[in-house]
């Protein structure tokens, strides 16, 4: 019996592409789109990233494919309801990146609180005694954070800003309390805007949250509030987010996302001082990552070998070929 065919559109380590061979023929393309493209007609399984778009046309020329296996969470990428209409399961990488994703959220905001950026680029410029170094902090005890999104990461967040004395509230469409967090108190958006000393972002990018956070999202805002934006860059209008940081409607952005990425050369963000900005590293340890490729391979190897996977997004798929 001959083996799957599936297209390995990221880098992996050797050894793990060898365990692969056991189960299944791996085309390797990388990140290639010309070889991504002349592989679909024989693929049966991808393994691929956020960065390798797959809307319907795409996967139209991929007519033998069933598995889609996507290293990340997200699945923006993809056009969940075709594959879903032509059989095709689609899995993610939830759960191994919460805890990377959170300790980022909570780095930014200790930045912010403190001024790490400012203070470091004080002192590479040679800590010039006549000028006035940069205002001082504050303390993140005592500060209300509010969560939009309250999943695991959201979750993993809370944990880690009441270690640090802060207070939560959370917006998310399931507002039951939450084992171990019952002091975390869900809200209206709107009302988490407005009392919010910190917004951070945690939610998946669907119609729903497209430009979540808008102009009059913004504007309600405390002036002096920080939004931090470790989840997609589309779920803030971006062009009213430079908008509200000129305007200084808020005190600034910390951001670990774009729309797009990598941004223009031009775009306003990149020379704003009240902005951090890093490029799109919530996930970028070892361990996580390497927990990440894990599961995405033995997703792509469960369904191609008619065995349940770690974690599928349209699981009436599966149960539909049992």
């Amino acid at each position: 019996m001959s083996k799957p065919h599936a297209v390995i559109a990221i880098d992996l380590p050797a050894g793990l592409l060898e365990d692969l061979r056991r189960s299944i023929n791996p085309i390797v393309t990388g990140s290639d789109p010309a070889a991504v493209e002349a592989a679909l007609p024989r693929a049966e399984g991808i393994l691929c990233s956020a960065l390798l778009p797959l809307p319907a046309e795409r996967l139209d020329r991929a007519p033998n494919l069933r598995v889609i296996s996507n290293f990340g969470v997200g699945i923006d990428n993809i056009d969940l309801a075709a594959a879903t209409a032509r059989g095709i399961a689609v899995c993610n990488t939830p759960g191994v990146l919460s805890g990377a994703v959170a300790d980022l959220t909570i780095g930014l905001i200790l930045a912010i609180a403190r001024r790490l950026f400012e203070n470091a680029a004080y002192a590479r410029d040679g800590w010039p005694r006549r000028q006035p170094p940069p205002p001082l902090g504050w303390d993140p005890a005592g500060k209300l954070l509010g969560i939009v999104g309250f999943g695991r990461i959201g979750q993993a967040v809370a944990l880690r800003a009441r270690a640090f004395g802060m207070e939560v509230i959370y917006h998310d469409l399931v507002d039951e309390p939450v084992e171990g967090l019952e002091d975390c108190r869900p809200v209206p958006l709107d009302e988490l805007l407005e009392l919010s000393d910190v917004v951070s972002l945690h939610v998946n990018l669907d119609p729903s949250t497209h430009h979540l956070i808008g102009a009059r999202e913004l504007a309600r805002m405390k002036p002096t509030a920080w939004l931090i934006n470790t989840s997609r860059g589309a779920v803030v209008d971006q062009s009213a987010l430079v908008e509200a940081l000129r305007q200084r409607t808020i005190a600034g952005a910390a951001l670990d996302v774009l729309d797009p990425e990598p941004p223009a050369a031009d775009e306003p963000l990149l020379a704003m001082e009240n902005v951090i900005l890093l490029p799109h590293i919530g996930s970028a340890t070892v361990e996580t990552r390497a927990a990440m490729r894990d599961m995405a391979v033995r997703n792509l190897i469960a369904v191609l070998t008619g065995r349940v996977p770690p974690a599928c997004i349209n699981p009436e798929v599966l149960a539909a070929r049992a």
